[in-house]
């Protein structure tokens, strides 16, 4: 007994180890290091006296001391800006004030404008973290055209004056501080027509000069596209068309858009003369394309996709249609209604008059589920008057869908929602709503919110919280309330009448400042925080309880900001113990992190972490690998400049070419390069390290289909003692049903000699199908590793056995894990508190998390993809590493060095996802197979990436793309560095942040306390790069906004979704009468096409003249575009003398049923087309000359052209 525990012991002491200074260049002259413990000086140190003096030695009580902390500064707020230029000056106060006080906190900004109106200079006065102004030159050429566009400098404070010298700043600023680069701007090149399309663009930086992204305008040649056609009847009340090649597209007939980024990879998109996309090819190779087709029906709806795997073939079979192709049915009200992914069953949905979504099934719910036989069950949602979602569940109703559907459009009142008032139960809980509206037979309810009023139950709310007062309820007579407001969510678990319950409660302001969250397991987690005048917070408090009986833990979040609330530190208490920095956040002028104090106090940090960026504002370092010193943990990703001394290709588009790290474990430094195909996806990574070169070892080599399947992948290991060469540990060929035609994998087969005790366990001489799916396309056993798996609803896993050992997950009905039983031992999530069989084990920090079971916090150092590293935590003088975790390309980890014990509770390792005991991580919507890198499971926004296959992961590229949630690869980026979140355009790559979401369709709900359901800490990230409060989606930040949640988050706002346009228009009317207008539209990213409209007017005179409006999508999360400008459209227009205003929109005829009056009313206006969700409004203002009999209003009716599309 003594025995083994003494050698326990020596074991542990053996896998720990301390920061230490560690030198592995020379130092530069007259420097000195010191550490308490040791200094270790390896190969290539070298230092000579004739430079001048080097001083190490063994002392000192802080060898992490940061050299500087974070200093308040005061800045003068007055601003004196000189009335000689033209300027719209704009200022936010950051504390309360009645009057304006140029002495208060405050966000300032000026923009200057030329004599013609247009801006030449935008300011940000004082807003750098040393209150310097923060300065954008804006020239324009000889045509009054902005070629080039600069990047900020910093620049003295003129109180708001312009500055002047500004490029000669950007120059100077530039080319040092860091960056080293004379090319501080982008130029684009414009073509010299009207049209002022661009040819070219140039990226700032030097690198980038002979790399531009270039854009070509074409039509297509004879035979260059593949004319697809469809013959479409009406059966079961939707369309069903009939998919037929019919030859190729003759010359000219469509246009050709191509771009062709900075490393040679070529887009070329093909559009007909309605602005409809045909197809969208990528050039792989001289004689290779990945084309994907569009294929509309007689009625210009989308019913087919056809992605690159089946266009290749020479046509479109049965079969390909049914694995490949996306297939789409709609009603006689243009509403989708059936739907077919690739590998997966028909979809059904129905709707009710107002076009609400409230029936829904997949295959699997149709084909029956528990307690149902086929063709009864249904997801069902309702609504209220409001069109708020009140309460969804599954219903039965054993009627086909086209039965049901005909059924509530030929309804004769129109009982479309729900209201508060009525009430029933139902698993467990009382429904504060009644049960009118389609469908009343419920069978299951599964979630509830509440608006407006607290539902009965809901913990009664003080007066204030915080020294808060709290927004009242409608009915206690204050003119202000929570009328509009979300008050409660019920949640209930799918396996069971177990509810989570969360309240939001309010201040004055609407905004929200505590939650109180009633767990499955009888337990609470109580938010509350006091928000500062602007709505960040400056402290949290949260109280948690497993259990009604369970000891009762608290947390104290407190938060410091800068001048202009940047957070700058962020402390944590546990239990009323010891206030630790989480983190100090110390900016650059730019405001990019430039340091990073971690644990422990200001003074004192257990880590200071350095960041370095190059001119693109990617990130370049973390810490300096090359001279680690007391560092950690150290990488260096490089894009344009890869080092010689590793193989690697130099990438400009924003791939990375190479990855070097070390850490303080053996102080070896080690490198990945990497290797793409013209699709960017990873072909290969090429492992090196400093004591072995070009070994080999831990290297992943793959090819794909033109889906992006992976069709073989070739992955290596460490050199084992006594060999010559690293073992082989898989060299598979996967091969995928129907013939190779679809993107389910069936089987994979080892071609060379792969050791199945380290790599892939190969069944047996398998050469048949070892893996089986549903008919959701879920995988549902994986012989190979002795897998099977059993999923709920949401085609999430149930029940995962192996090898006769079962994990049982428990979920509620929104996803959200709640328990996980493995054998006996029980995992409950709550909150992001974890727990083990009772007993609590941790809970996430903004760095790390805090361990119960030793009272100590843990930090993490994580890469750009949020893998986690390397864990460490205070002991004695300084950081103790916990564990050190290093992956291939595609997860999988490495082994054979640095093995450390680790916290076997804690396993969030690569993106920072939960490693389960199948091997698998949990992504929250998917499970991920790093072994073979792919999902099991189809991708539930596979249509936002129809060239791609649903089963791949992050687009084959896993150096520079994460799948947040195992939804997809995503234009919303997270900073690693400080967990914020910024919107940027594009699929450009900004080192630093990794993906969030991208621009598409559908929300994204990001809960920002480590996967809490805590409303009070969420946001909602919009497609159109809007982001709205999750609890108050009233509170909305808008392009250069930002949003604020109570737990320090920052969410920056980017892209507008509306668009912009300006004509000339001349009209008549005598009683009836027509007209004519032309001009330019602009959509959301700034892109300008000519069009022009024939109009048919209704009223009495002659105008005309000039008018300026806004474009504004029905549909939120539609990003206008130019093609949507193009149709009909109405409006009504009048004026008083020569100032005229309009409003109008899109109108669709046969939308809905609707009569010919409803062209006159403006509720009408701006309808979308359930097919393509494009429709809009718009509202103008213009100057016109009229004729004296005109009367102040005219209707007119439009069909527009749009040029260029």
């Amino acid at each position: 007994m003594y025995k083994k525990l003494y050698i326990s012991i020596g074991l542990l002491w053996g896998m720990h180890h301390y920061g230490q200074v560690v030198l592995t260049s020379p130092p530069a002259p007259n420097t000195e290091v010191a550490d308490p413990q040791s200094i270790r000086m390896l190969p290539g140190f070298k230092f000579n006296s004739v430079n001048g003096t080097f001083r190490a030695y063994i002392g000192g009580s802080n060898p992490n001391n940061p050299g500087n902390t974070y200093t308040p500064i005061t800045v003068d707020y007055s601003a004196n800006i000189s009335n000689t230029e033209n300027y719209i000056y704009t200022r936010q106060y950051l504390v309360p004030t009645e009057v304006s006080d140029a002495s208060l906190q405050q966000i300032q900004s000026v923009q200057f404008f030329d004599g013609l109106g247009r801006p030449k200079q935008s300011v940000s006065i004082k807003s750098t973290p040393t209150g310097k102004d923060l300065v954008t030159h804006i020239p324009y050429d000889g045509f009054g055209r902005q070629v080039d566009s600069w990047l900020q400098v910093p620049m003295a404070s003129q109180s708001g004056n312009i500055q002047t010298g500004v490029e000669g700043a950007v120059n100077a600023y530039y080319q040092s501080n860091g960056i080293n680069d004379s090319f501080p701007f982008s130029h684009k090149n414009l073509e010299n027509s009207p049209l002022d399309r661009i040819l070219s663009q140039k990226n700032p930086g030097a690198d980038w000069q002979n790399k531009p992204v270039v854009f070509g305008y074409e039509a297509n040649t004879t035979g260059e596209v593949t004319k697809y056609t469809t013959a479409t009847s009406w059966v079961d009340g939707a369309t069903s068309s009939v998919l037929s090649l019919s030859g190729t597209y003759g010359e000219a007939q469509l246009y050709k858009n191509t771009v062709t980024d900075e490393d040679n990879n070529k887009t070329i998109e093909f559009k007909n003369g309605k602005g409809q996309t045909l197809l969208v090819r990528k050039v792989i190779s001289a004689s290779e394309n990945a084309d994907t087709y569009y294929v509309y029906n007689e009625y210009d709806q989308l019913a087919f996709v056809i992605p690159p795997l089946a266009s290749a073939s020479a046509s479109v079979s049965a079969a390909a249609l049914e694995h490949l192709c996306y297939q789409y049915k709609y009603d006689g009200r243009n509403r989708l209604v059936e739907k077919k992914l690739p590998g997966k069953g028909w979809e059904q949905m129905v709707y009710n008059k107002k076009d609400q979504l409230i029936l829904y099934r997949d295959t699997v719910l149709k084909n029956g589920i528990t307690n149902f036989t086929a063709d009864q069950s249904w997801n069902f949602t309702k609504y209220d008057q409001f069109g708020r979602v009140v309460y969804t569940g599954i219903s039965r109703d054993g009627t086909a869908r086209q039965s049901i559907q005909t059924s509530i459009d030929n309804q004769a009142s129109n009982v479309s929602y729900e209201t508060r008032g009525g009430s029933f139960a139902l698993n467990g809980m009382n429904v504060e709503y009644g049960n009118v509206s389609y469908p009343t037979s419920i069978e299951k309810i599964l979630t509830v919110s509440y608006y407006d009023t607290y539902p009965q139950g809901a913990p009664a709310a003080t007066g204030s919280i915080l020294g808060q007062e709290v927004l009242p309820q409608p009915t206690q007579g204050s003119n202000i309330s929570t009328k509009s407001l979300p008050t409660a969510s019920y949640v209930k678990n799918i396996d069971n009448d177990s509810w989570t319950k969360a309240y939001t409660y309010y201040d004055k302001k609407g905004r929200a400042i505590s939650t109180h969250s009633v767990n499955h397991l009888g337990g609470y987690t109580k938010t509350e925080s006091l928000l500062k005048f602007s709505g960040v917070p400056e402290y949290t408090f949260t109280e948690h309880k497993r259990a009604a009986d369970a000891t009762k833990v608290n947390l104290k979040e407190t938060f410091e900001y800068d001048h202009q609330e940047r957070l700058v530190r962020h402390w944590n208490e546990v239990n009323g113990g010891v206030k630790e920095l989480l983190a100090e956040n110390l900016y650059n002028d730019l405001g990019q992190v430039q340091t990073k104090n971690v644990g422990n106090t200001t003074g004192s940090p257990l880590q200071s972490v350095k960041y370095a960026y190059n001119i693109r504002g990617w990130l370049t370092k973390l810490n300096e690998p090359s001279n680690l010193q007391n560092k950690l943990f150290a990488y260096e990703l490089r894009y344009s400049k890869p080092d010689s001394q590793f193989s690697g290709s130099a990438r400009y588009n924003g791939n990375i070419s190479q990855m070097s790290w070390i850490t303080q474990s053996d102080a070896v430094l080690r490198n990945y390069s990497y290797e793409y195909d013209g699709l960017n996806r990873l072909k290969e990574g090429r492992f090196w390290d400093a004591m072995n070169l070009d070994r080999g070892e831990y290297h992943e080599k793959l090819t794909y289909d033109l889906n992006g399947n992976i069709k073989s992948l070739l992955r290596r290991g460490r050199q084992l003692p006594g060999y010559t060469a690293p073992e082989v540990m898989d060299d598979l060929v996967y091969h995928y049903e129907n013939g190779e035609q679809s993107n389910k994998l069936a089987y994979l087969k080892e071609m060379g000699t792969g050791n199945a005790l380290s790599g892939y366990p190969l069944s047996s001489g398998s050469t048949g199908s070892t893996i089986s799916y549903d008919l959701n396309g879920n995988m549902t056993v994986q012989q190979d590793k002795g897998i099977s798996i059993q999923y709920n609803y949401l085609n999430l896993p149930v029940k995962v056995t192996q090898n006769a050992k079962v994990t049982d997950y428990t979920y509620r009905a929104d996803g959200v894990k709640v328990r996980k039983l493995f054998g006996t031992d029980i995992t409950d999530y709550l909150d992001g508190f974890q727990y083990e069989n009772g007993t609590l084990k941790f809970f996430p920090t903004a760095e790390g998390y805090f361990n119960f079971e030793t009272g100590k916090y843990v930090y993490n150092y994580t890469d750009h993809l949020g893998n986690t590293r390397l864990s460490y935590f205070k002991n004695g003088l300084g950081a103790e590493i916990v564990e050190e975790s290093n992956y291939y390309p595609f997860g999988l980890k490495h082994e054979g060095y640095n093995v450390l014990s680790g916290n076997p509770t804690y396993k969030y390792k690569y993106n920072g996802k939960e490693l389960q005991e199948s091997g698998m991580y949990d992504y929250g919507a998917r499970f991920y197979m790093p072994e073979i890198g792919r999902w099991g499971v189809v991708d539930p926004l596979a249509e936002k990436m129809t060239r791609h296959s649903p089963y791949n992961y992050a687009f084959n590229n896993p150096i520079r793309f994460i799948d947040p949630d195992g939804r997809e690869g995503t234009d919303w980026y997270i900073n690693n560095l400080t967990g914020d979140y910024k919107w940027f355009e594009g699929k450009d790559q900004h080192e630093g942040y990794a993906y969030v979401d991208n621009s598409g369709t559908s929300d994204v709900s990001i809960l920002t306390k480590g996967g809490s359901e805590s409303e009070i800490l969420g946001a909602v990230l919009h497609p159109n790069g809007t982001v709205s409060d999750y609890n108050n989606p009233d509170i909305t930040a808008y392009r250069g906004q930002i949003l604020t949640t109570p737990d320090g988050t920052n969410f920056a706002a980017g892209a507008s979704n509306t668009g912009s346009y300006w004509s000339f228009s001349a009209n008549y009317a005598i009683g009836g009468g027509f007209g004519f207008s032309f001009g330019q539209v602009t959509d959301s990213k700034g892109e300008t096409n000519w069009f022009s409209s024939f109009n048919a007017n209704i009223g009495f005179g002659a105008s005309a003249g000039v008018e300026k409006g806004i474009i504004m999508p029905t549909d939120p999360n539609h990003k206008f575009v130019t093609s949507d400008f193009a149709g009909t459209g109405v409006s009504y227009s009048g004026g008083d003398g020569p100032l005229n205003v309009s409003y109008g929109g899109t109108f669709n005829d046969k939308y809905d049923g609707y009569r010919n009056i409803d062209n006159f009313i403006p509720s009408h206006f701006g309808q979308n087309s359930q097919a393509v969700n494009n429709g809009y409004s718009t509202a103008g203002i213009g100057v016109f000359k009229a004729s004296a009999q005109a009367l102040p209003v005219m209707w007119t009716k439009s069909k527009t052209h749009v040029y260029g599309q």
